[in-house]
């Protein structure tokens, strides 16, 4: 079998980078042992353009949030279903001080088409919320695990997906191109999260996981929004509420944790004044995260058959769309890579 792209992994990296292939008419196979994509399964998907403790406009936001949108939308086209879902984010305000910084701020060009509704007082009766809040634009999130799904079908129907274990050993590279069992690509690509870094390849990249747990719960209140401070609360279609999430860089061996769980719930408590009916999923996931908090895109500085696509972390959905735009201008033009995600900044340490 030939193809001009070998993809390892068929997360959320995977999936973004072959379907920007694909659309621009290369072959591509995936190989995927669907468990190593436990962290785009677990994630909440969200999006959401004003991050952190300081409230301030994510890394790149004016460039990432123009493709968010509109790339997923081509896919639910494509595979006839529905995984991303616009919707405002609320963040109350934990002071009067708070409050003031953010009025001024909606006067700020900068800030200005990511500010929706200020509010001054309570917007929502059952949030703690006395100081009120603000209502973000160009927020929401995308399930991720029925895209992998449906996407994941539609690769196999094409015969496009290999759902098996990579064996790194198997591999034999040659001048202007590579073999792996039957199959001969021009490059490959590794795009399957933490695995990478035990390849041969790129064991020198810093990864940093995080380990994240999340709840699935039944509560009250539909307030048609995403609230987050502390803790994000998701409402999903089926009327639950996702809750998350846990960052945890030490102990990354720990599956769902009752420290995990009592944290998430007690940082509810603290923003929603109501009891949880129910908790109907526990999950944790492993975040393929940096040192430097950028993603890890380019080229192996030996091997010119040898790429990488990864380390897009806790923020995957909003950097994907537009970095694999980046990454297959790389595979198909050669060209360069912006200097922040280009792995050429970590080449001295091998």
């Amino acid at each position: 079998m030939k193809v001009d792209f070998l993809l390892i992994g068929q997360g959320l990296a995977g999936t973004v980078l072959s379907y920007r292939l694909i659309s621009q008419g290369k072959s591509v196979l995936l190989i995927d042992t669907p468990r190593e994509n436990s962290s785009s399964r677990v994630a909440a998907g969200l999006y959401n353009p004003i991050t952190g403790r300081k409230m301030v406009k994510t890394w790149q936001a004016d460039i990432l949030f123009k493709e968010i949108e509109p790339f997923y939308s081509h896919l639910e086209k494509l595979l006839t279903s529905r995984f991303l879902y616009p919707t405002p984010i609320y963040r109350p305000f934990l002071s009067i001080e708070d409050q003031n910084e953010w009025m001024g701020k909606s006067a700020d060009p900068q800030y200005r088409d990511y500010l929706g509704e200020i509010h001054t007082q309570s917007k929502i009766e059952e949030v703690n919320d006395p100081y009120g809040g603000i209502l973000l634009n160009h927020s929401g999130y995308l399930d991720i695990g029925s895209l992998l799904d449906k996407y994941g079908i539609w690769l196999l129907e094409a015969g496009r997906l290999r759902q098996e274990l990579y064996e790194e050993d198997k591999l034999t590279l040659f001048e202007g191109g590579l073999t792996y069992k039957d199959v001969e690509a021009k490059a490959i690509v590794y795009a399957n999260g933490n695995q990478a870094k035990n390849s041969r390849f790129f064991s020198f990249l810093p990864f940093s996981p995080v380990r994240g747990e999340i709840l699935t719960i039944r509560q009250g209140l539909d307030s048609n929004c995403i609230i987050n401070r502390g803790v994000f609360r998701i409402e999903l279609p089926d009327g639950t509420k996702k809750l998350g999430a846990t960052y945890d860089r030490i102990d990354l061996e720990a599956g769902e944790t009752e420290k995990g769980k009592k944290e998430l719930l007690e940082k509810l408590a603290n923003l929603i004044n109501l009891p949880v009916d129910k908790i109907l999923k526990h999950q944790v996931g492993i975040r393929p995260a940096t040192r430097d908090r950028k993603p890890f895109l380019g080229k192996h500085p030996h091997h010119n058959q040898v790429y990488i696509f990864n380390g897009l972390g806790a923020k995957g959905v909003s950097l994907a769309p537009y970095f694999s735009k980046e990454m297959s201008d790389l595979l198909l033009k050669n060209r360069e890579l912006q200097k922040e995600v280009n792995i050429n900044r970590f080449f001295k340490y091998i």
